[in-house]
């Protein structure tokens, strides 16, 4: 009774780990420590994945220890990797499907770690249900252990059953379907309940124990047969045709045995003409089982004991008891207790397991990190960006006013000591020189990054077009993810790369219009001394004005005013400076409540970092602004007092330019700086982005290939000419006489007819020849070997029973051809390298593959549309 099933394990194509996921660790990663640790994890990932798929593993427990460990590193590493940009292809065959002699097995070739992991899990279940079937039952440890591993399996299946099209996003092979995974841990729950069956029976435990135990297993069997029998793809397999059997009978076997130990139950209760039913039906069930499926199961130990205890209920019931026997469908059902259930996959599943990315945060970590960041950055520039503006404000009033130039100025002639301090500054900046080259070289950049950009988007879209057109020519038959819709989040990310570098373009352009504005006194900035006082128109003095209230009230506010700005320059030093790390909080909202809430937890960050610094810009501006108002109040006053000419204020015009010249230096200086770093590190960027693209796209052209080559198998596999009709004159043929030997069917070949040759006249009709002739007659015979069992056809006495034409001449073929006996020779095909093609003859049950046996013919042709000579069967 110990026949159990097991299923066989998927087998999968070696897949390079090392490279893609290396390349991704070293562009997260900075080098160091945590990179090599992260590296070394990836060769080692690498190794594991070879140990539990690359080689024949062992029915032993350490085998599945193998598998286990690397389902439960995939389960770990999925949240870590962003593995639909790595597009790592993983290929695996239909577990049940052999192939045929023109192509190999079916085959699925998906970039989907999901898919390695549905895969994975079920040669865990596959290695399990082979390990419990190899179990020694006749012991407590044996049984326990068939057990386990029975139910191991069928939660490996179950699970599949539930997440395998969700994690595929795409109709998988058969094997792995929804459908075949359910029958496969319906069997493997039955066989669970078998074992704790054998196991009662084994401790002794009571008949209505055992005969509940064995209904369950009945009862499961029987669904899956069921599920076997009636699902539409699973019977063409080979796989389901050996086991729906072994399920009938078992179904068979375990009811038998409810019956068997109810009816024990029932002689106990002096029940016994039920006890007698109850065992004419176990022997029922039993005979079915021995007579539908003898060759896969015993049954007769069971049948021995189930007729030994019939023949003593029987003896007992007829000389003692005389209880009426009742029907089968009058007896009380027998109760069911089951014992089984499928264990749940919870990982880890290994108790060994030990991640070797511990230490890697997942991706929606990384992720969430990367936005907070993102944040982080906008608050940072915001606050910046806030005070560089003041401080612009302040220096574009302040050179309106020609201050504090116009305080130092009161003589008239001397250049101001702050233009001298402005000029002394661009000087030591590089002067002129030192945008121009700044400002020449950004074109070159920008260009730079348009060809990276622009190479990146050209290998998509080459990529896409083979796609599009091989989906075009195979239609359905090109069943893998389309690429335009893989690389909608590529295209998107490039297409904000294109936005940022439209917009560097503009500010560009702006930073050069600038430069034109200024270009001239910028350059006189940049002379020395004696030629910046030659160029600046000199005015009658105002020494009136030297040590006067408005003069000191003014010099006052400048001073305040510069200590606003002192200020400003401190505080953006403490907002450059404020650092903090979300990666803890993130882990910590991820491990208990499944999610993180980036956005909240990020602002409620930055607010308790930044709020303090933000209250401090929000004073320094308003106090700028109340500044800049008394300042321009008492430089109206400064002006009504001093003497105006046009001298003055051409010198005063000058003066302002020069002002305005070294603020739109520095501001041009920064800005060209901070535009050529902008395009150095969009470079590096636009490499990683290029380097993605390369990658997808290889894994996609790898994809392309494998799919390639499996439709041309498939193509290969398919019938290579339509059927055509047989003739009529081969259809026709009368039945063998009463009696006489079946002849062998025979074998059409198919030859490239000549060119049509004009028609003989027309022969006339056979002579009418008597046995009494045909006797005295010397016939051409035919010699039979010694010990041949097939002897020539032999004319029926009662005459032909189809047209015969002229006796032929007898000819002695082609030189180097002999004629052969008539006899069938099932090795006669094949040696003359012709094809053969399978006939079978009305009412006539045809050899598999043999040759012709007919006799030689005298010509090696016969004239179209004519009915060919044959012996007279």
């Amino acid at each position: 009774m110990a026949t159990f099933i097991s299923v066989p394990l998927k087998k999968s194509s070696e897949v390079d780990l090392v490279k893609p996921l290396s390349k991704f660790v070293t562009a997260t990663y900075p080098p160091g420590e945590e990179q090599t640790e992260y590296l070394r994890a990836v060769e080692e990932l690498n190794k594991l994945r070879k140990s539990a798929l690359g080689r024949p593993l062992d029915k032993h427990e350490s085998s599945l220890e193998i598998l286990l460990r690397y389902y439960d590193q995939l389960c770990a590493i999925e949240p870590k990797f962003p593995f639909p940009e790595l597009c790592l292809t993983f290929t695996w065959k239909d577990a049940f499907d052999k192939g045929s002699l023109f192509g190999g097995s079916v085959k699925l070739a998906l970039a989907s770690v999901g898919y390695e992991k549905t895969c994975v899990l079920f040669n865990v279940g596959a290695l399990a249900s082979q390990i419990a079937s190899e179990q020694n039952l006749d012991n407590d440890e044996g049984l326990k252990t068939a057990a386990k591993f029975y139910q191991l399996a069928s939660g490996a299946f179950a699970h599949i059953k539930d997440t395998v099209l969700s994690a595929l996003n795409r109709e998988p092979t058969m094997d792995i379907s929804p459908e075949t995974v359910g029958t496969l841990s319906q069997i493997m729950l039955s066989q669970a309940q078998e074992v704790f069956v054998l196991k009662a029976t084994a401790d002794k435990m009571k008949d209505a124990i055992v005969a509940k135990l064995a209904n369950q297993a009945a009862d499961y069997y029987g669904d899956a047969f069921k599920q076997c029998q009636y699902k539409e793809n699973l019977p063409k397999y080979f796989y389901f045709q050996e086991v729906l059997p072994v399920l009938a009978a078992k179904h068979c076997m375990m009811q038998a045995t409810a019956e068997l130990r109810q009816s024990a139950l029932a002689n106990q209760k002096k029940k016994f003409g039920e006890e007698i039913a109850r065992l004419q039906h176990a022997t029922e069930l039993v005979k079915t089982a021995a007579s539908r499926y003898d060759e896969y199961v015993n049954v007769k130990d069971l049948s021995d004991k189930i007729n030994r205890a019939l023949t003593a209920a029987k003896k007992d019931n007829d000389f003692i008891y005389h209880d009426r026997v009742p029907e089968v469908k009058d007896l009380e059902p027998i109760g069911k207790a089951s014992l089984v259930k499928a264990t749940a996959v919870q990982t880890p599943l290994s108790q060994k397991f030990s991640d070797l990315f511990e230490k890697m945060v997942p991706m929606a970590v990384q992720q969430s990190v990367s936005a907070a960041n993102s944040r982080k950055a906008d608050t940072v520039n915001r606050l910046i960006g806030s005070m560089r503006e003041a401080t612009n404000l302040c220096n574009g009033v302040l050179a309106s006013l020609n201050l504090p130039a116009a305080l130092e100025d009161l003589s008239g002639e001397a250049v101001p000591q702050s233009i001298l301090e402005k000029s002394r500054a661009v000087v030591q900046q590089g002067g002129l020189q030192s945008i121009e080259q700044l400002i020449k070289d950004l074109p070159e950049l920008l260009q730079r990054n348009r060809e990276i950009l622009d190479e990146s988007f050209k290998m998509l879209d080459d990529e896409e077009a083979t796609d599009n057109e091989l989906r075009a020519k195979f239609n359905q038959r090109w069943n893998r993810t389309p690429s335009g819709d893989l690389y909608k989040p590529l295209r998107a990310e490039g297409n904000n790369f294109r936005n940022v570098l439209d917009k560097a373009v503009q500010a560009d352009q702006v930073v050069k219009e600038r430069y034109t504005a200024h270009c001239e006194m910028i350059a006189l900035l940049c002379k020395p001394e004696n030629e910046l006082s030659a160029a600046i128109p000199s005015a009658n003095p105002a020494k009136t004005l030297q040590g006067s209230e408005v003069v000191n009230v003014l010099r006052a506010q400048l001073a305040q005013l510069d200590e606003v700005k002192r200020e400003r320059e401190v505080l953006e030093g403490e907002v450059k400076s404020v650092t903090f790390d979300m990666t803890t909080k993130f882990l910590t909202a991820l491990a208990q409540d499944g999610a993180i809430n980036e956005e909240a937890l990020t602002a409620s960050e930055l607010e308790t970092r930044y709020g303090s610094h933000t209250q401090r810009v929000q004073q320094n501006l308003r106090r700028q602004e109340e500044l800049l108002s008394q300042i321009q109040v008492s430089h109206q006053e400064f002006s009504a007092l001093k003497q105006s000419n046009s001298e003055a204020n051409n010198r005063e015009e000058v003066l302002k330019k020069l002002a305005s010249a070294h603020d739109s230096y520095i501001e041009i200086s920064s800005n060209t700086k901070e535009g050529t770093k902008f395009y150095n590190d969009l470079t590096e960027i636009l490499l990683k982005f290029q380097n993605k693209c390369s990658d997808i796209v290889f894994a996609r052209k790898t994809e392309r290939d494998e799919l390639l080559k499996e439709l041309q198998q498939s193509i290969a596999r398919e019938p290579s000419a339509p059927s055509f009709n047989v003739p009529s004159y081969q259809s026709n043929t009368p039945a063998p006489a009463p009696g006489g030997p079946t002849p062998a069917p025979r074998t059409v070949f198919t030859q490239q007819q000549p060119q049509a040759k004009p028609q003989p006249p027309a022969r006339p009709p056979p002579p009418n020849i008597t046995p009494q002739a045909a006797s005295t007659s010397a016939p051409i015979s035919t010699p039979v070997p010694p010990g041949s069992t097939n002897p020539p056809p032999v004319a029926p006495p009662t005459g032909p029973s189809q047209a015969q034409g002229p006796p032929y001449p007898t000819y002695q073929g082609y030189p180097g051809y002999y004629q052969m006996p008539v006899t069938y020779n099932p090795y006669a095909y094949g040696q003359f390298n012709m094809p053969y093609m399978p006939y079978q003859a009305q009412g006539q049950a045809g050899y598999p593959g043999g040759p012709p046996a007919q006799q030689p013919y005298p010509y090696p042709q016969q004239p179209p549309q004519q009915q060919p000579y044959y012996p007279q069967q």
